[in-house]
């Protein structure tokens, strides 16, 4: 709040200043008879400088801001030279012009920029020719002039356009700000879709075959509806918490989601084809300290690959889930013996993008992730290294 009042203070302070600058020029030009002109170039000038910009109307660009005050400037200028006549000009115009300028220079589109920024230091350097056209032709009083006004014109433009490339850059950090959480709010869409939904599907195929098959038992469907149940909470859950991380809800886990502990919750909780039996093997040396940022990479692998599972191998026995620590390195891998069968609809098969996904979150941890059937041809193992230190 502080820094805000003092910027504030720092332009009315400068526009301040601005203004006490122009009332001098019209005080010149009034007691020399010559008002009009001056007051008619201050008042465009100051008009496309000061005019706020949430007021602005759309039609008023930075081009239009900057060109047409100094174009009237340079106008007024000619005229006066060439009807041989005196005419006043004094600091608040010069400051305005340099402005306009600094506006050019920061504001204009690029393919505008050249013209407004040399339109607007014409009629800075032009504007003593008002007064001083016999000595400035006859004289060095006018290179020195020039010399001078450049040495203006290049400090004003170089701030801009140091300034411009702040802007540029601040541009450029946002715009990969948004799509790095674009790309993370994908993962983790894909993610519960995929895992929870996948699950819903394989389950509904379950209890149909059950009803099927023994349609006066309907006991034996209590525990396939109860893991319906469940898995459609966690979808609504996971749901919810992206939803909440979108709306930028105070409340909302902004950590990644999971860890080492959900890793047994996701085994035990698998609801793959009757028959298949998933296993964890979490070495001892594997404890709850490592970073959240690895936990929560090694819990997407393992839930990926039973995601995999239910899709692609639907007909595999057996699944094991190994977490071991491996020379400082989390090693986390999944095997399964299936051979590729997967009587789901076409639509549940995933586009491969779990995998691209996957693959960018660890390698972004500095980790290594490779995929393959096993040596024996039979079956499909995903394996995950993390390099790790003691949170």
């Amino acid at each position: 709040m502080r820094s805000a009042w003092l910027r504030g203070s720092a332009r009315g302070a400068a526009v301040g200043a601005l203004l006490a600058a122009c009332v001098l020029d019209l005080v010149i030009a009034d007691a020399e008879g010559e008002l009009w002109g001056p007051a008619v170039v201050l008042a465009v000038g100051l008009v496309a400088v000061l005019w706020p910009a949430s007021r602005r109307p759309a039609w008023l660009t930075p081009q239009l801001r900057t060109a047409v005050p100094a174009l009237l400037s340079t106008l007024y200028t000619v005229a006066t030279v060439v009807l041989d006549r005196e005419s006043s000009f004094g600091p608040g115009e010069l400051a305005v012009l340099l402005c306009l300028l600094f506006v050019a220079v920061r504001h204009c589109p690029p393919n505008r920029l050249v013209a407004c920024a040399a339109l607007d230091t014409l009629a800075f350097l032009a504007t003593p020719c008002r007064r001083f056209w016999p000595l400035w032709s006859t004289a060095g009083v006018g290179l020195a002039y020039v010399v001078i006004g450049l040495v203006f014109v290049l400090l004003v433009g170089s701030l801009a356009a140091y300034l411009r490339s702040l802007d540029y850059r601040r541009a450029v950090a946002v715009d990969d700000t948004r799509r790095e959480e674009r790309l993370a709010i994908a993962a983790d869409l894909h993610d519960f879709v995929a895992h929870h939904v996948t699950g819903i599907l394989v389950q509904t195929q379950v209890a149909r075959m059950m009803t099927s098959a023994a349609p006066n038992r309907p006991e034996r469907l209590d525990p396939v509806l109860a893991g319906i149940e469940r898995a459609a909470t966690e979808a609504l859950a996971s749901m919810r918490r992206t939803v909440g991380v979108l709306r930028d809800t105070p409340e909302a886990d902004r950590r990644p989601v999971g860890d080492l502990a959900g890793v047994a919750g996701l085994v035990e909780n698998f609801a793959g084809r009757p028959g298949q039996l998933v296993a964890l093997h979490r070495s001892p040396a594997v404890g709850d300290d490592l970073p959240h940022e690895v936990q929560a990479a090694a819990f997407r692998v393992v839930q990926e690959a039973l995601t995999n599972v239910r899709r692609h191998a639907a007909d595999a026995r057996a699944v094991t889930v190994r977490l071991d620590l491996d020379g400082g390195r989390l090693d986390v891998s999944v095997v399964d013996d299936g051979q590729g069968g997967a009587p789901l609809p076409a639509e549940a098969h995933g586009g491969g993008f779990g995998l691209v996904g996957l693959r960018e979150r660890v390698t972004a941890l500095g980790g290594d992730l490779t995929t393959g059937p096993l040596p024996s041809g039979h079956g499909w193992r995903v394996h995950a290294l993390f390099p790790v230190a003691r949170a």
